[in-house]
């Protein structure tokens, strides 16, 4: 009983440190045991297990597991990974795990996602999934072969990171990786990966192809074994985004039917025009003008005859079940459709382009989670508060989206330098009352207060705001959770004041 307890009191005493750390700082505490586990298919060359083995070690995972099985035994070694976890009574810094495989054989790599975060000890704590393609024969994949397949892929459960590669080699990504976590260790794991996105894509062919990341996460997650109440360290990567140049914005936001959405309209309109954003709004558009008004935009920024630095595009509106937008007219449009339209603008090639896309993308609610603890624990010290169930993920797709539309997550790009922000995860409502949505009003409060810093750095702080909010929907009286997912295939730093 006394051992129970003593574990108990340490796993309350962990949530407690992790939590007042992204409250006070905005950083994970991940200070705890690391664990980690790499599960390849048989044939994986040694190299490719050398290569992780180093990272491995660069960001700070000394020892880890090694399973060789086939794909379809991926899901049972998690499971006994998982179990393994939550039987030791201990909270865990930090997960990594990775998954090599060959393209094409890895379906459905979300209930890899899934199985992980159901562990307990790892409730609110980073989870990071490495996944990687092999090639014929056990080596690493070369140029021109198609991406993960499988169904399109839903939201991403708490504190997970998943890493792919496009046409450039695995290793060379590892190896890049190995790098920068060698020499820049106080640097955020987005921070890094923003920068070995630009060297990806510096050396693909065209210089377009880029990773991608995908991130719920609430803070700043720093594997280098930097204390997340230290001084902060230097700054991340310099290289940033030229914004000097014209800065074009479109909104495009269904007002009918949608209680709060004009104060959003506003809101955000503002906040682009104060960015010194040219800003056109378009309300309450049927499906086809928002493909319309998003050709006319496209053709528009191509013929300005002048240099054009960044590209904003919000799409508000009532969402369909697979995450469609629906227009006045009922009829739906599908958001990937409105965004390759933009990635074809010639003037914006190398350029950022954004999307925020506030819409339910499903009618699930999340109840969210808490802690697992003993039936008196509640007695003895404070619960922490509950978090939703797909918070704090980061995802990494070294392996560029193929043109059937598989691979990476919806929204993500084979092209660099695309940015967006889902108001909800996948298969899940976005909440809205009558003074707005959570979404937009805090990414408007949270922009105009640090305007110069960061983007993907301020997205982050928005979700750890929205994810700390209880949503009462207007069909239950029990309380909801929220939280964003934002793609990313960024090669630099975006800071959206000049």
């Amino acid at each position: 009983m006394a051992f129970l307890v003593a574990g108990t009191l340490q796993v309350a005493t962990q949530m407690a440190d992790n939590r007042d750390s992204l409250g006070r700082k905005g950083k994970y505490n991940v200070q705890g045991p690391r664990a980690a586990l790499m599960l390849s298919s048989p044939g994986v060359a040694a190299t490719a297990v050398t290569a992780l083995k180093d990272v491995f070690q660069a960001l700070g995972f000394e020892s880890f597991e090694r399973r060789e099985v086939p794909v379809q035994g991926f899901l049972e070694e998690l499971a006994w990974f998982r179990e393994r976890l939550d039987a030791h009574r201990r909270l865990v810094g930090c997960a990594l795990v990775a998954l090599v495989a060959p393209r094409g054989q890895l379906w459905q790599p979300q209930q890899l996602v899934w199985e992980l975060s159901s562990c307990g000890v790892l409730q609110g704590c980073p989870k990071v999934f490495l996944l990687l393609p092999s090639g014929p024969g056990g080596e690493w994949a070369g140029q021109g072969h198609r991406g993960w397949a499988g169904e399109p892929q839903a939201s991403l459960q708490a504190n997970t990171v998943l890493l792919h590669s496009a046409t450039l080699e695995p290793g060379a990504f590892l190896n890049g990786l190995r790098e920068l976590c060698s020499r820049t260790p106080h640097w955020s794991l987005v921070q890094l990966l923003t920068e070995l996105f630009h060297r990806v894509a510096e050396e693909s062919t065209g210089g377009t192809c880029c990773p991608v990341l995908q991130s719920s996460l609430r803070g700043a997650l720093c594997l280098g074994g930097v204390e997340p109440w230290r001084p902060e360290p230097a700054p991340g990567p310099s290289t940033q985004y030229d914004l000097s140049k014209t800065k074009a914005a479109l909104l495009l936001a269904v007002i009918q039917g949608r209680p709060g959405a004009q104060h959003d309209v506003e809101a955000l309109g503002g906040l682009c025009q104060a960015l010194g954003f040219e800003t056109t709004v378009r309300t309450n558009p049927t499906a086809q003008a928002f493909q319309e008004e998003l050709a006319q935009f496209r053709e528009q920024l191509d013929t300005c005859g002048g240099p054009v630095s960044c590209a904003l595009v919000a799409l508000m509106a009532h969402g369909g079940p697979q995450g469609q937008l629906l227009g006045t007219d009922g009829q739906e449009v599908q958001p990937q459709a409105l965004m390759q339209e933009l990635s074809r603008c010639q003037v914006l090639r190398g350029h950022p382009k954004i999307f925020l896309l506030q819409a339910c993308r499903g009618g699930k609610r999340d109840a969210g989670v808490g802690p697992t603890a003993l039936p008196w624990y509640r007695r003895w010290l404070p619960a922490p508060p509950s978090v939703p169930s797909h918070a704090d993920v980061l995802q990494i797709y070294a392996e560029a989206q193929d043109s059937s539309g598989r691979g990476p997550p919806s929204g993500s790009s084979h092209q660099a330098d695309i940015l967006t922000v889902y108001a909800a995860t996948e298969g899940y409502v976005a909440y809205r009352d009558e003074k707005g949505s959570d979404f937009i009003q805090t990414l408007v409060e949270v922009l105009r207060a640090n305007p110069g810093r960061d983007l993907l750095e301020l997205l982050t702080e928005v979700n750890r705001r929205v994810c700390e909010q209880d949503v009462l929907g207007p069909d239950c009286d029990e309380p909801r959770k929220a939280c964003l997912e934002i793609c990313s295939s960024l090669r630099r730093r975006l800071c959206l004041q000049v």
